[in-house]
Protein backbone atom coordinates (compact mmCIF):
# COMPACT_ATOMS: atom_id res chain seq x y z
CA UNK A 1 0.00 0.00 0.00
CA UNK A 2 1.59 2.92 -1.29
CA UNK A 3 1.18 6.39 2.23
CA UNK A 4 2.21 9.93 1.50
CA UNK A 5 3.68 12.00 3.96
CA UNK A 6 2.81 15.25 2.01
CA UNK A 7 3.12 17.26 -1.25
CA UNK A 8 3.73 20.66 -2.76
CA UNK A 9 3.84 21.98 -6.50
CA UNK A 10 7.80 22.31 -7.23
CA UNK A 11 9.19 24.03 -10.24
CA UNK A 12 13.00 22.27 -10.47
CA UNK A 13 12.79 18.96 -9.69
CA UNK A 14 11.32 18.17 -13.72
CA UNK A 15 12.80 20.33 -16.22
CA UNK A 16 10.16 22.85 -18.30
CA UNK A 17 7.47 21.27 -15.92
CA UNK A 18 5.30 22.90 -12.83
CA UNK A 19 4.78 19.78 -10.79
CA UNK A 20 3.16 18.46 -8.15
CA UNK A 21 5.42 16.47 -5.92
CA UNK A 22 3.61 13.84 -3.82
CA UNK A 23 6.37 12.36 -0.77
CA UNK A 24 6.08 8.73 -0.35
CA UNK A 25 7.01 6.82 3.12
CA UNK A 26 8.29 3.34 3.66
CA UNK A 27 11.36 4.15 1.73
CA UNK A 28 13.41 0.98 1.78
CA UNK A 29 16.87 2.82 0.57
CA UNK A 30 17.62 4.18 3.66
CA UNK A 31 20.52 6.32 2.39
CA UNK A 32 22.93 7.15 4.96
CA UNK A 33 22.89 11.24 3.81
CA UNK A 34 18.90 11.25 3.42
CA UNK A 35 17.54 14.73 3.73
CA UNK A 36 14.05 13.32 4.31
CA UNK A 37 14.74 10.32 6.82
CA UNK A 38 11.04 10.33 7.94
CA UNK A 39 10.31 9.07 4.79
CA UNK A 40 11.53 5.88 6.01
CA UNK A 41 8.79 5.37 8.18
CA UNK A 42 5.79 3.56 7.32
CA UNK A 43 3.34 6.55 8.05
CA UNK A 44 1.36 9.04 6.11
CA UNK A 45 -2.02 8.69 4.51
CA UNK A 46 -3.49 6.00 2.32
CA UNK A 47 -2.26 7.30 -1.70
CA UNK A 48 -5.40 5.70 -3.81
CA UNK A 49 -6.36 6.73 -7.07
CA UNK A 50 -9.46 8.87 -5.85
CA UNK A 51 -6.99 10.39 -3.37
CA UNK A 52 -4.45 11.84 -6.20
CA UNK A 53 -7.29 13.03 -8.24
CA UNK A 54 -8.56 14.65 -5.12
CA UNK A 55 -4.88 16.60 -4.90
CA UNK A 56 -4.82 16.95 -8.76
CA UNK A 57 -8.31 18.69 -8.71
CA UNK A 58 -6.89 21.24 -6.16
CA UNK A 59 -4.41 22.58 -8.65
CA UNK A 60 -5.82 21.34 -11.63
CA UNK A 61 -5.16 24.34 -14.38
CA UNK A 62 -2.00 24.85 -12.73
CA UNK A 63 0.10 21.58 -12.92
CA UNK A 64 1.27 19.86 -15.41
CA UNK A 65 2.93 17.06 -14.42
CA UNK A 66 2.19 14.74 -11.26
CA UNK A 67 6.10 14.06 -9.90
CA UNK A 68 6.10 10.83 -7.22
CA UNK A 69 8.86 11.23 -4.96
CA UNK A 70 9.74 7.50 -3.95
CA UNK A 71 7.58 4.39 -3.57
CA UNK A 72 10.69 1.54 -4.08
CA UNK A 73 9.38 -0.16 -1.27
CA UNK A 74 6.19 -0.67 -3.80
CA UNK A 75 7.68 -0.75 -7.62
CA UNK A 76 4.28 -1.88 -8.97
CA UNK A 77 1.71 0.31 -7.43
CA UNK A 78 4.14 3.40 -8.66
CA UNK A 79 3.55 1.70 -12.17
CA UNK A 80 -0.41 1.51 -11.51
CA UNK A 81 -0.90 4.99 -10.31
CA UNK A 82 1.29 6.27 -12.67
CA UNK A 83 -1.15 4.82 -15.60
CA UNK A 84 -3.86 6.18 -13.78
CA UNK A 85 -2.09 9.96 -14.15
CA UNK A 86 -1.13 9.47 -17.70
CA UNK A 87 -4.37 7.82 -18.81
CA UNK A 88 -7.44 9.18 -16.68
CA UNK A 89 -6.28 12.63 -15.17
CA UNK A 90 -4.04 13.28 -18.60
CA UNK A 91 -1.05 14.70 -17.00
CA UNK A 92 2.55 14.17 -17.53
CA UNK A 93 3.81 11.47 -14.66
CA UNK A 94 7.03 11.79 -13.46
CA UNK A 95 9.04 8.96 -10.81
CA UNK A 96 12.23 9.48 -8.15
CA UNK A 97 13.80 6.27 -7.69
CA UNK A 98 16.12 5.94 -5.25
CA UNK A 99 17.19 2.84 -6.84
CA UNK A 100 17.78 1.62 -10.37
CA UNK A 101 14.93 -0.24 -10.64
CA UNK A 102 13.17 0.52 -14.87
CA UNK A 103 9.56 0.42 -14.84
CA UNK A 104 8.30 -2.86 -16.52
CA UNK A 105 5.96 -0.20 -18.89
CA UNK A 106 8.45 2.94 -19.03
CA UNK A 107 5.70 4.23 -21.35
CA UNK A 108 3.44 5.07 -18.59
CA UNK A 109 5.83 7.61 -17.54
CA UNK A 110 7.44 10.92 -18.91
CA UNK A 111 10.51 10.87 -16.62
CA UNK A 112 12.63 8.89 -14.36
CA UNK A 113 15.22 9.36 -12.11
CA UNK A 114 17.37 6.74 -10.88
CA UNK A 115 19.75 6.58 -8.39
CA UNK A 116 20.53 6.38 -4.85
CA UNK A 117 22.33 9.68 -3.28
CA UNK A 118 25.40 9.02 -2.43
CA UNK A 119 27.18 12.21 -0.68
CA UNK A 120 30.32 11.73 -2.39
CA UNK A 121 28.95 12.21 -5.64
CA UNK A 122 26.08 14.75 -5.31
CA UNK A 123 22.84 14.83 -6.05
CA UNK A 124 21.32 16.05 -9.63
CA UNK A 125 23.43 19.29 -9.79
CA UNK A 126 26.52 18.18 -9.49
CA UNK A 127 28.58 16.84 -12.67
CA UNK A 128 29.79 14.00 -10.76
CA UNK A 129 26.57 12.43 -9.70
CA UNK A 130 25.76 8.74 -10.17
CA UNK A 131 22.38 9.60 -10.43
CA UNK A 132 20.31 10.05 -13.79
CA UNK A 133 17.15 11.76 -14.94
CA UNK A 134 15.53 10.74 -17.57
CA UNK A 135 13.14 12.13 -20.42
CA UNK A 136 10.93 9.28 -22.15
CA UNK A 137 10.60 9.23 -25.70
CA UNK A 138 8.63 6.89 -27.78
CA UNK A 139 9.50 4.19 -25.17
CA UNK A 140 13.01 5.21 -24.75
CA UNK A 141 14.91 6.59 -21.84
CA UNK A 142 17.06 10.13 -23.15
CA UNK A 143 19.53 11.24 -20.69
CA UNK A 144 18.42 14.92 -19.58
CA UNK A 145 20.76 15.10 -16.42
CA UNK A 146 22.64 17.66 -17.78
CA UNK A 147 19.51 20.08 -17.98
CA UNK A 148 20.23 20.29 -13.83
CA UNK A 149 23.52 21.13 -14.45
CA UNK A 150 24.97 24.42 -14.91
CA UNK A 151 28.36 24.79 -16.52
Amino acid sequence: MLKYYNYDVVFQEVPDEVSLAINLTNCPNHCPDCHSKHLWEDIGEQLTEDEVKRLVDIYRGDITCVLIMGGDASKNEVEALAHYIKHSLNLKVAWYSGRYNEPANISDFDYVKFGPYLTEKGGLKSPGTNQRFYKVVDGKMVDQTYKFQRH
